[in-house]
């Protein structure tokens, strides 16, 4: 279980204010695209991840989604927010991103994994060894594989982590 636990969590990416992560040293911002800042039928930004990316960048916090997908979507959609993206990454396998990020000359002790899944974005994080975050999914539209491993991985997991008291809420950081 210990491979699955998140430094912190948090019910949905908007609500965390940035100087949060200005107050645990972290300067970069891995993260998800699907179910994290939009759901995975949106081409185009919304405006919560909009404006949530721009805050991000006015505290010098440097955002770069972070997904296995592959395809064109996630690329228009980074380009439309003005952000990197590392695509194709096989998480929780660490390699392909750890390569990507040492290109990029990232200091990995500054860097915050944050997503919706255990089995892929915090696992990934936690095999880095970097400060993870878990949020909880806010659209019930998944890519058809997602829906699986989320019922009967993730959301198993993620019961027994909160019976544990596990889950360590982000405002109990600030």
């Amino acid at each position: 279980m210990k491979k699955f636990v998140p430094t912190y969590y948090a019910s949905s990416l908007f609500e965390i204010e940035p100087v949060f992560f200005k107050r645990i040293n972290v300067s970069v911002v891995l993260l998800d695209l699907d179910n994290t800042l939009d759901t995975y039928i949106t081409d185009s930004p919304t405006e919560k991840p909009l404006t949530y990316i721009n805050k991000l960048k006015n505290y010098n916090i440097r955002p770069i989604i972070v997904s296995n997908n592959t395809s064109h979507h996630v690329k228009n959609y980074s380009k439309e927010l003005n952000v990197e993206c590392l695509t194709g990454l096989k998480k929780p396998c660490k390699r392909r991103l750890l390569t990507k990020l040492k290109q990029l000359r990232i200091d990995l002790s500054n860097c915050m994994m944050i997503g919706d899944q255990l089995i892929t974005d915090i696992l990934c994080g936690n095999r880095l060894k970097i400060k993870t975050l878990l949020l909880e999914p806010f659209s019930k539209e998944e890519w058809f594989i997602t829906r699986i491993n989320r019922h009967l991985f993730d959301n198993r997991i993620r019961n027994k982590l909160k019976k544990q008291n596990l889950l360590i809420n982000w405002k109990e950081a600030l």
